[in-house]
């Protein structure tokens, strides 16, 4: 099978998945509860959410280990668990996507900062080092590092992976806008800034995820492409911009107003194209139709 960026080079753009902690609430994960320890718990409910993005019409679907590192896992008691909980979130992913559609493992932030001293550059390398190894072992086709919001995390976090899989890595930041207009992440850094900074880290596919709706990343991909004409941008946008209602956190972009939108965004540069928060196999669904159209 060809790589992801194999891929692009022939068809262009194409299609990831959508949101995983929409399904896993529906399906009954609750709050406070470990989204990862449901790979070996709820085995057969994640394998459905994985399957629902494939039979969508996702070229690409990611893995139920975004909090799955020891150091978020430690929140749970579970540090001890990192390897088998990657591993088994591999192989469900593995499992639903067969042959012919692609597996990306992912990796979210730590949780702690560099910054402020809570934990050092050893141990989040050697935590992302791990999860990043066991992802491989259990099947996936490329690592993505995502939810970031500060270079140094990142940029560990890329050459770690690098490192243990030899895999292609994508590493995505999540930006909000500023008063002024601007994108940033919570930690300063502007699309333009990562763009510049996890391409020169290794990492082979860049762009954004979380927080902004379409709209907002057609802007986003339009900043990094000032800096980056080449590397694919891989883009998972909410289902627009998150409102309360009812004292619920809500996001009301049907599948086809997102679907509706697909042409702005590959036309700013966009390459690998799913959702994040609220979106569903049938906001994915609703894409396919226009992307493979």
């Amino acid at each position: 099978m060809k790589s992801i960026l194999e891929a692009l080079h022939d068809r262009k753009v194409l299609l990831s998945d959508g949101a995983w902690g929409t399904l896993l609430h529906k399906r009954g994960l609750q709050i406070g509860e470990c989204p990862e320890l449901w790979n070996v718990t709820h085995r057969s409910d994640v394998l459905t959410i994985a399957k629902s993005y494939i039979d969508a019409g996702a070229d690409i679907i990611l893995t139920n280990s975004f909090g799955a590192s020891p150091t978020k896992l430690r929140h749970y008691g579970l540090e001890d668990r990192c390897k088998e909980l990657n591993e088994a979130a591999a192989d469900i992913s593995r499992t639903a996507a067969g042959p012919g559609h692609f597996v990306l493992g992912s990796i979210g932030p730590s949780g702690v900062m560099l910054l402020m001293g809570e934990v050092s550059e050893d141990t989040l390398y050697n935590d992302f080092y791990m999860q990043a190894e066991a992802l491989k072992k259990g099947g996936v086709d490329a690592i993505c590092i995502e939810t970031m919001s500060a270079i140094d995390e990142a940029v560990i976090a890329i050459r770690a992976a690098r490192e243990s899989t030899g895999l292609e890595v994508a590493c995505t930041f999540t930006f909000d806008k500023t008063v002024t207009g601007e994108f940033r992440t919570m930690m300063g850094v502007s699309p333009a800034e990562m763009a510049r900074a996890v391409r020169a880290a290794g990492a082979s596919i860049i762009g954004s995820n979380c927080g902004n709706g379409f709209d907002q990343m057609v802007d986003v991909v339009k900043e990094i492409r000032s800096v980056d004409k080449t590397t694919p941008v891989l883009v998972h946008a909410n289902a627009g911009k998150p409102v309360m209602k009812d004292g619920m956190t809500c996001f009301l972009e049907t599948p086809e107003m997102m679907a509706s939108k697909i042409n702005s965004l590959v036309e700013s540069g966009a390459n690998i194209i799913g959702g994040c928060c609220g979106t569903t196999p049938e906001h994915i669904r609703a894409m396919a139709k226009v992307i493979k159209g």
